[in-house]
C-alpha cells in the first residue's frame, strides 16, 4: 500500500487544506506481515469521513485502517473538514460543496481511482458518520453504500440536547437552527430517498449500547423500517471510543460490496 499525504487548495473554501490517501500497489506477498491485493483496471475507493473532534489523520493514527484495506485492492480517501458537519457553514467555509463537488473531482484528477457508482463508498464515525450518510442519501446515484460508526443520525435531536454556549452548532448552521425537515436532516433525507425511484445506496450502522447516541441510533433504525429502506444494523456493548471503531470498521469493509470480499 501507499500512504500519500496531500496537500492542495480548495477553490471552494478558498485555502489550502490536506486529505490523506491510501493507494493499493500493486499485488505482492514480498512485504513482510501485509498482504497487497491490487485488481487491473482502477481501484475502488472508499471515502472515511473523520469525527467532530479529529482530523483526516485520525484513522490512521487510531486504527490499523492500511493494515485492513491492503488485501482488499481499495483506496481510501480521508479528508479534513474541521468542524463543519459536513455543511455549507453559516459562519464559515462550504464544507458541504466541498466534500460532495470539488473533493471527488479533485480525487479523480490526481489519482488512478474508479469513479464507476458500483466502485465507490463512504463511511465514517460520529460526525462523519453524519457525513457519511447525508452523502450517500443527498447524491444515491454516486454510492453503491453507506457506513455509520455510532453517526449523529438524529442530528435535530442532539443539537437541541446540547449546551451550545460555545455556539459550534450556531456557527454551523444560524442562531436557533432550523434542522429538521432540512436538507441536513438524515431522517427528511432517509424520507425522500424512501419515496425516490432511482437506485438506492446500501446502508450500514452500528451503536455502542453505551454510546450517548445509542438511542438515536435506534430511532433511526425504527425509521427506515417505518420507510421500507433496507438496511444492516449492529449493536453491542461499547462507547464513544477508538476500540469500538477499530473493531467496527473491519466489520464495514466485510460488508462492503467488493469483489473481494464475494470471492
Amino acid at each position: 500500500m501507499a500512504l500519500i499525504h496531500c496537500n492542495f487548495f480548495s477553490s471552494t473554501l478558498g485555502l489550502s487544506s490536506s486529505m490523506d490517501l491510501i493507494l493499493p500497489e500493486v499485488q505482492s506477498s514480498a512485504q513482510i506481515g501485509l498482504k497487497n491485493r491490487r485488481s487491473s483496471g482502477k481501484p475502488p475507493v472508499l471515502y472515511l469521513l473523520h469525527g467532530h473532534s479529529d482530523d483526516h489523520t485520525i484513522w490512521q493514527r487510531r486504527t490499523s485502517i492500511e493494515r485492513y484495506v491492503a488485501p482488499l485492492g481499495i483506496a481510501v480517501v480521508m479528508p479534513a473538514v474541521n468542524k463543519s458537519y459536513y455543511t455549507d457553514m453559516i459562519a464559515g467555509d462550504k464544507y458541504w460543496t466541498f466534500v460532495s463537488e470539488e473533493l471527488p473531482k479533485l480525487v479523480s484528477t490526481l489519482f488512478n481511482v474508479s469513479e464507476r457508482r458500483e466502485d465507490t463508498f463512504v463511511a465514517g464515525l460520529s460526525m462523519g458518520g453524519y457525513g457519511a450518510f447525508k452523502l450517500a442519501l443527498r447524491q444515491p446515484e454516486r454510492f453503491a453504500a453507506a457506513a455509520s460508526l455510532s453517526g449523529v443520525l438524529d442530528l435535530a435531536g442532539l443539537v437541541k440536547r446540547m449546551d451550545d454556549n460555545g455556539g459550534k452548532y450556531t456557527n454551523i448552521f444560524g442562531k436557533s437552527p432550523k434542522i429538521s425537515g432540512t436538507e441536513n436532516d438524515p431522517l427528511l433525507l432517509s424520507k425522500k430517498l424512501a419515496s425516490g425511484k432511482g437506485k438506492k445506496p446500501k446502508l450500514y450502522f452500528c451503536c455502542g449500547t453505551e454510546d450517548f447516541l445509542y438511542q438515536d441510533n435506534l430511532k433511526f433504525k425504527a425509521h427506515l423500517s417505518k420507510l421500507g429502506i433496507p438496511f444492516t444494523y449492529q449493536e453491542g456493548p461499547g462507547n464513544h471510543e477508538w476500540g469500538y471503531w477499530d473493531a467496527n470498521i473491519q466489520k464495514v469493509l466485510a460488508w462492503l460490496p467488493l469483489k473481494a470480499n464475494k470471492r
